[in-house]
């Protein structure tokens, strides 16, 4: 090799070297995630609207309904899949001062709220009305869908229901954050985020972006590279008309329909419409088991 093509070749292993470091700050994260990850994307992660970064969404293009916040609505913000909120407050420092108070004595928190495995570009509506909602199936009166984009949100229900063609993105996220940082996800939020992955497998994008991650952050997300889920077993799925993501059971049971306990059959019946589709009030106490007349 003559000596003009190894000093480039050492200069260029030096550059890339020193890129495969994490962002220090979630103002760093964001910078990188534009300029290095998704420089050459133009959807935005829930509604698939095509956007620039300059210009915002073009609300048009993925036929985008304003709920109410139409100057959020004409901008793209970085979401985080995992909210702050759930990365913070299972630790000290958010019991302590929340947020600002984390970022500024806790180096744990700090990178988790960096780490752009976790961060998407969405349309700042939704990124305002998702904040910390736990993820679920949106199936009561009161939830909204924006138009043709088929995400929803339920304020009364405190939950947020990802298209379908995300929710496998958003399982595998909420696994490399559980264990990167050592995170708890509920037992309910796990055996959805499972159905989800297997109703949505890794897709060629998906792939790129966790490759262009990994040369920035010097790791990537395995659930994404090695296509690995957890062993737990989980209720086996089909499609429904109406939503090709609802989980159904090999009992007839499904997320598409919205039930009380006075309509409950048998608790297996219970479990499967608190665990599988998120509906919490079946659990008013709150202490895992549903419709306790039905599951005595």
């Amino acid at each position: 090799m003559k000596p003009l093509a190894i000093l480039a070749f050492t200069l260029a292993t030096v550059a890339l070297s020193a890129q495969a470091a994490p962002p220090t700050s979630f103002s760093a994260a964001k910078r990188l995630a534009e300029s290095q990850v998704y420089y050459d994307q133009d959807e935005s992660f829930y509604c698939g609207c095509d956007f620039t970064f300059e210009g915002g969404p073009d609300l048009a293009s993925c036929g985008y309904q304003v709920r109410k916040q139409a100057k959020r609505a004409a901008r793209i913000e970085w979401e985080h899949v995992m909210p702050a909120y759930d990365i913070g407050r299972q630790r000290q420092c958010w019991q302590e001062g929340g947020r600002d108070h984390c970022r500024a004595t806790d180096p744990t928190f700090r990178s988790a709220e960096a780490d752009l495995h976790n961060l998407v570009p969405s349309v700042g509506e939704v990124n305002g009305d998702r904040s910390n909602l736990r993820y679920g199936m949106a199936t009561g009166a009161s939830a909204y869908q924006y138009g043709q984009c088929s995400a929803k949100v339920d304020f009364e229900e405190d939950v947020f229901q990802p298209p379908a063609s995300q929710r496998g993105n958003v399982a595998r996220t909420y696994w490399h954050m559980r264990d990167e940082y050592g995170i708890r996800i509920s037992r309910q939020q796990e055996q959805l985020f499972q159905a989800w992955a297997k109703q949505d497998p890794v897709d060629a994008w998906e792939r790129e972006r966790n490759r262009r991650i990994a040369a920035i952050q010097g790791s990537g997300n395995p659930y994404v590279s090695d296509e690995t889920l957890p062993a737990q077993a989980i209720l086996p799925t089909t499609s429904v008309a109406n939503d090709p993501g609802l989980p159904v059971s090999d009992d007839g049971f499904n997320c598409a329909t919205r039930k009380t306990c006075g309509a409950m059959a048998s608790c297996e019946e219970a479990l499967y419409y608190l665990h599988q589709c998120g509906n919490k009030r079946l659990d008013r106490d709150k202490d895992g088991l549903p419709c306790e007349r039905t599951c005595r």
